[in-house]
């Protein structure tokens, strides 16, 4: 039985049958599913190339209460603070056991038991912690190591190094030793233990965060320390509506988990590891993905969390920018120039998807990563991330790898890219993926158009091949194919060319977009990944089509396994759990479709359309050249709120803003704390003294 009250709050009498569906714990370095007998470490992978998987890493807390007394159990996932609660109510006592991957210090993680008399008795009350725990991994080579100010010590390296030469990381754990009973004295009417696991690199960094844990608990401001950098998180961004409580729940739900996928906010003292589909709770040998990167984390995952956080979106390039020494490896191995990024990815950037077609053939994922450093750059105009943050490196290096991939066709005098796979992995071997040669065009651009900013010399050839590249499409029937040959209602696996709308912007008339989005929606694998209908929403949102959006978007429903909204990769519940990719798509259907947001060069443009059971949207915490903003849609208005300024992202400043609506040419300056109420109509923010026209459509 469900248990329903705040949104905010999963709760239910019964666990899931299938314990793939308990909720993850992470804070974007350690990830866990609770009960689990293992967590992953970000960056921790063991296996060469193929082979290569998150390393298990033993959980201390994978502990159950139990009573002799007859039960009622309550087990409830409170995203507010990001604590797992299970509750045992007997007649003699409440027992309450809470978890918590500590949000502000990555490298922790935390029980806490509370047990409270519930009967005027003197009789001690004991109730048993059970444990299947073992210090053991097939992945690390643990050794027990001298225990430290009461904590158990383990530490071990991995087997096997990512690539050959390649380093094997250490992995320490120290916790605070768990009892397997604990007991409510007579004289107590409640009494509450603690227990903390830390797991770092280093035998320094481990024993100065079990030093930081203790003190922690001896100051009473462990938990309170991790509830406030919650708290935080959501007064930076948050997604509300009215009108369905199911949706509502859901984008809760896709926050919660997404934002628990990303680093603190305050604690930087590991490099961050990146974002794999089905998050740091999942991703060993054989499963979900093997905990690798791919273009998930550029075009599903980041653009959400990338409109509210410029510090964690920024956490993403930074992770591409450390695997560029892998990228130009991948590049020269397939006799390529510059950069070709990984199709799976773990530390190095070196390929290390387990089948070789996908790295040869999905190089989408180049211009994939460019679009993320892009918006980076439009919505901060941090150059310092291009600059000593090395982000040029990638852009100048991705468009290097297109000039050397592309060949040059006399017959129709244009660039080809020939022999890739497209999104749509249903086919391979094609020529002119559609998407594929308009994301290498855009990438190519990004490039030139970087250059000029930092006044690099860029080689005539990137603009040449943004100009003359290939970009398929049907006269006849006024659509794009989805790559040459490609006959027109042959089943696709998921969204593919439908992306050249949003999120790749590609300019088009009205007709053509309807074409595009007819074409493919009944021939689309109504199994396939759960972030397909997100992207086939946005399309009909644009074409002012709310309720057809609302249909398809409503499907993603099925993707959604109570009651702790943890989402599988297919319908069925097959495929990948926790799968944050399905959960960035669908959060991208609302943040980019209802509202209309669209990231350009000089400008966030806004187009806002809601569905007939919506009443109200709320977005709070829009980040955009160095200001917050939080956006209300209601009925026939919008209403804007700049918030007090606070600094921008990298060296950046925050800019006076002002709101210019379409139809009007209006200009309204947006002043801090001062409502601005407009029509609902089309629009943009740009800078106060900007006298440029932006429009997304």
């Amino acid at each position: 039985m469900v248990l329903e009250s705040d949104p905010y709050i999963f709760s239910t009498n019964i666990l899931p049958s299938d314990p793939r569906y308990l909720p993850p714990l992470a804070n974007g370095l350690l990830g866990w599913r609770v009960y689990n007998t293992i967590m992953h470490m970000g960056g921790v992978y063991n296996g060469e190339g193929g082979r290569c998987h998150r390393a298990d890493v033993p959980c201390p807390l994978a502990v159950t209460v139990e009573t002799e007394e007859p039960t009622v159990h309550t087990y409830s996932l409170d995203t507010h603070t990001g604590v797992f609660t299970h509750t045992l109510s007997t007649a003699s006592v409440t027992a309450s056991q809470s978890l918590y991957a500590h949000r502000y210090y990555s490298n922790m993680m935390v029980m806490e038991i509370l047990l409270v008399r519930q009967v005027t008795s003197e009789e001690p009350i004991t109730v048993s912690l059970v444990s299947p725990f073992t210090p053991q991994s097939k992945d690390i080579a643990f050794e027990s190591a001298p225990d430290y100010k009461g904590g158990r010590h383990i530490q071990g390296q991995t087997t096997t190094a990512e690539f050959q030469g390649g380093s094997c990381p250490y992995v320490h754990l120290i916790w605070t030793v768990i009892p397997s009973s604990v007991t409510l004295l007579s004289e107590q009417s409640q009494a509450r233990w603690g227990f903390i696991l830390v797991v770092a690199n280093s035998l320094d960094c481990v024993e100065a965060s079990f030093d930081e844990g203790l003190n922690l608990m001896a100051t009473g401001n462990l938990r309170p320390s991790h509830e406030q950098a919650w708290k935080e998180l959501w007064l930076e961004s948050k997604v509300e509506l009215a009108g369905s409580e199911t949706l509502s729940k859901a984008l809760i739900g896709c926050m919660f988990y997404l934002l628990s996928a990303f680093p603190s906010l305050h604690d930087a003292s590991s490099p961050f590891g990146g974002v794999s589909p089905g998050g740091l709770s999942n991703g060993g040998d054989g499963q979900d993905y093997w905990g690798h990167i791919f273009w998930d984390q550029d075009i599903w995952m980041y653009p959400g969390i990338s409109l509210f956080y410029s510090k964690l979106a920024r956490a993403v390039l930074e992770y591409r920018v450390r695997t560029v020494d892998g990228a130009k490896d991948n590049a020269e191995k397939q006799g390529y120039k510059g950069l070709k990024f990984p199709w799976e990815s773990a530390v190095s950037g070196r390929e290390v998807c387990p089948e070789d077609v996908y790295g040869q053939q999905e190089i989408h994922i180049n211009g994939d990563v460019s679009l993320a450093f892009q918006h980076y750059l439009y919505l901060t105009e941090d150059l310092s991330m291009f600059t000593e943050g090395r982000g040029s490196e990638v852009i100048w290096g991705v468009a290097d790898y297109w000039v050397s991939r592309v060949t040059w066709n006399p017959q129709d005098q244009k660039y080809h890219i020939v022999g890739v796979m497209p999104p749509d992995e249903y086919y391979r071997d094609v020529n002119n993926s559609v998407y594929t040669n308009v994301v290498a065009k855009f990438s190519l651009q990004f490039a030139v158009e970087l250059a000029d900013l930092l006044k690099y010399p860029a080689p005539k050839e990137w603009q040449e091949v943004a100009e003359h590249i290939k970009i398929p499409f049907d006269n006849v029937s006024q659509y794009h194919p989805e790559y040459d040959g490609y006959i027109k209602g042959h089943p696709v696996k998921q969204a593919d060319t439908v992306m050249l709308g949003y999120p790749l912007g590609l300019s088009m008339s009205p007709e053509i977009r309807r074409n595009d989005l007819e074409a493919y929606e009944p021939v689309t694998d109504p199994k396939g990944p759960a972030m397909t209908w997100g992207m086939f929403a946005i399309g009909w949102l644009e074409l002012g089509e709310a309720e057809k959006a609302q249909r398809l978007l409503e499907k993603c429903f099925n993707n959604i396994q109570g009651p702790f909204q943890v989402w599988s990769e297919s319908s069925d519940g097959s495929g990948t759990v926790n799968f944050l990719t399905g959960m960035g798509g669908f959060l991208q259907a609302v943040l980019f479709g209802y509202t209309g947001f669209r990231v350009q060069r000089e400008c966030l443009a806004f187009s806002p359309i809601l569905p007939t059971n919506i009443s109200d949207l709320c977005i709070r915490g829009v980040s955009y050249l160095g200001s917050k903003m939080d956006w209300l849609l209601r009925g026939d208005e919008v209403c804007i709120i700049l918030r007090q300024q606070a600094s921008g992202a990298g060296n950046t400043k925050p800019c006076d803003l002002q709101v210019v609506l379409k139809a009007s040419g209006t200009k309204i300056p947006l002043t801090p704390g001062q409502p601005v109420t407009v029509p609902r109509t089309p629009g943009y923010i740009c800078k106060l003294d900007s006298t440029i026209s932006c429009w997304p459509f």
